[in-house]
């Protein structure tokens, strides 16, 4: 099924890529992501065309060669949701498409640039994610070709049970603000007990026949089936970076002047400027203040935020003092010295969950790697001399 879709998508790939690189490279597109106008984006351009149009002409050309072995029986089957995946992720493709392009689209028709910004983004790709969300806790529930009613209020009941639990406890607890945000956490725990009890019920199998630990069992189904249960472990790895992704809602930046000794507070924590420091060396000149950290009345610690100028280039920048922890990262910046050179302008931001997305990555990484592992148990046909008689699939041990 779907060969033209992986052909379409495969090559839409690359020539996306190219574009990418042409936006970058042509000086169509201001952005702080390209480079200078150069003439080099005219080859871009005609490489574009000559290659879109003899893919097109090479699979039309082909087409009777594409055509479906099998085709889509249900709306309600794990077929049908690698379908929605196709299409919310090209919808996506396509508005981000859509707003790096539509300045110069704008430009073109009317004469004027308009840029989008954060919040068309917003507006349009948080629906979009959440729903893609969905569709990982869904397809490892439902059937191929099939679902029966019963077989998905079975498979989804605790999933769902858990799911709205949760977004229940987090509305009643003050995130009825944030709708987005507690959908999405809400979709995030649907994910992790369908995964989970995808895991227990054959770990479960497998340590009452084999009478070892429920742990032991669990690395004993993975081996047997690697691209199954290593795409379960990614799965979860995006659950994860989703997580880091929602904190992103409860987000808080504070920019303020002070003088040492002064107090200032950015979300849970009380900041304090003790002190400040210069010097220069043979590459740059610097300056570093020591703020104070302090939550609830307890102490932290003490980040020291850099600001620098480049003798050689004659350019500033800025050396961001991180506190790092799983629940949320504390971003302390020394921006400079105000007009008038007598206060400390200092920028300080609270980023909720953001761990959660390297996290996330890793659990991602492994997963991976566990599907690259040849599987314990491989799928085999048997042989048939029979016409019209379909072979049963037998699992076989290496």
């Amino acid at each position: 099924m779907m060969k033209v879709w992986n052909m379409v998508l495969v090559s839409g790939t690359f020539f996306l890529c190219i574009l990418g690189t042409f936006l970058t490279r042509s000086g169509i597109v201001s952005s702080v992501h390209a480079f200078a106008q150069s003439s080099i984006g005219n080859y871009f351009v005609v490489f574009l065309t000559a290659g879109i149009a003899a893919t097109i002409w090479i699979i039309l050309d082909r087409l009777k060669y594409l055509r479906s072995e099998a085709h889509l029986e249900s709306v309600v089957s794990r077929e049908s949701s690698f379908l929605f995946n196709n299409l919310i992720l090209l919808s996506s493709c396509f508005a981000v498409l859509w707003g790096t392009l539509f300045p110069v689209i704008s430009e073109a028709l009317t004469g004027e640039k308009i840029s989008v910004d954060k919040p068309f983004y917003d507006k349009i790709l948080v629906p979009v994610g959440l729903f893609l969300m969905f569709l990982t806790g869904v397809g490892p529930l439902v059937a191929w070709r099939r679902s029966s009613l019963e077989s998905l209020r079975r498979a989804f009941l605790w999933p769902s049970v858990a799911a709205l639990a949760l977004m229940a406890a987090l509305g009643f607890g003050g995130m009825y603000e944030h709708p987005y945000a507690l959908v999405s956490f809400g979709l995030c725990l649907f994910v992790t007990v369908t995964i989970a009890l995808e895991f227990w019920k054959g770990a479960n199998a497998i340590r009452a026949k084999n009478e070892i630990s429920l742990v032991r069992a669990a690395v004993e189904l993975t081996h047997r089936n690697t691209r199954r249960y290593g795409g379960y472990i990614v799965h979860m790895g995006v659950v994860l970076m989703f997580i880091g992704f929602t904190g992103s809602a409860f987000n808080k930046d504070l920019t303020v002047q002070v003088n040492p000794g002064e107090d200032f507070a950015v979300g849970h924590y009380n900041l304090t400027v003790t002190n400040m420091e210069d010097g220069d060396n043979d590459n740059y000149e610097w300056r570093t203040v020591s703020v104070a950290v302090r939550k609830s009345g307890e102490d932290l610690g003490i980040l020291h935020p850099e600001h620098r100028f480049y003798k050689s280039s004659r350019q500033p920048a800025s050396e961001v003092a991180i506190r790092r922890r799983l629940n949320e990262d504390l971003y302390v910046n020394f921006a400079g010295m105000s007009s008038d050179n007598s206060k400390i302008v200092i920028q300080a931001y609270v980023f909720p969950l953001v761990s959660w997305i390297w996290l996330g990555y890793y659990v991602l990484l492994s997963g991976t790697l566990v599907c690259l592992v040849p599987p314990k148990v491989r799928l085999s046909y048997a042989r048939t001399e029979v016409v019209g008689i379909v072979p049963k699939r037998q699992s076989v041990e290496k």
